[in-house]
């Protein structure tokens, strides 16, 4: 019987990885779930829900060809594959100010305080060596109303933090 698989995978980025992990997991009966993959700072990382005849021991021994010819590690973790639970977001946020430490924990902790669940987050260091920008965007749900969202995030423009909220208005059907 299939079960369901979280394969998270790390490496030094190159052209067809994708490709190869993808095609790899096919042509042995696996079937892919929801996928999330970016480059951060000339490295790989893809998270892949998997489902897959076989335990975590013979999916690691699948993939081992390839974690040792393209220098990838391989994180695997049996999971419950629930798929179609797709949550559309309702805020986006953007933050801007100059690169410290803690700009992540601090704007994150003020809108987890205000019940905003985070579904997807970007972050990016811009502009110079001696001038770095950090940049980050979030997508989630305020639970509490985006009214909540302004009023716990209103003490950073203080810490040289710009940070706009967007209602994002998602047509369905």
């Amino acid at each position: 019987m299939k079960q369901w698989f979280m394969l998270t995978v790390v490496g030094t980025d190159r052209p067809g990885i994708v490709a190869r992990i993808t095609t790899r997991l096919f042509d042995n009966g696996g079937n892919l779930g929801e996928a999330s993959m970016a480059r951060l700072g000339g490295n790989f990382t893809i998270m892949l829900m998997v489902q897959y005849d076989g335990d975590t021991a013979a999916l690691q021994r699948l993939l081992a060809p390839l974690s040792a010819e393209l220098g990838l590690h391989f994180h695997i973790d049996e999971i419950e594959g629930r798929l179609h639970e797709h949550i559309v977001p309702d805020v986006r946020i953007s933050v801007y100010g100059a690169d410290r430490a803690g700009i992540v924990a601090q704007v994150t902790s003020a809108l987890a305080a205000a019940g905003f669940n985070i579904l997807d987050l970007e972050s990016d260091v811009a502009g110079t060596e001696r001038k770095p920008v950090y940049v980050m965007h979030i997508e989630g749900c305020a639970t509490r109303g985006i009214e909540a969202l302004t009023q716990a995030v209103a003490d950073f423009a203080r810490d040289g933090l710009d940070i706009r909220l967007t209602s994002i208005d998602t047509l369905m059907g």
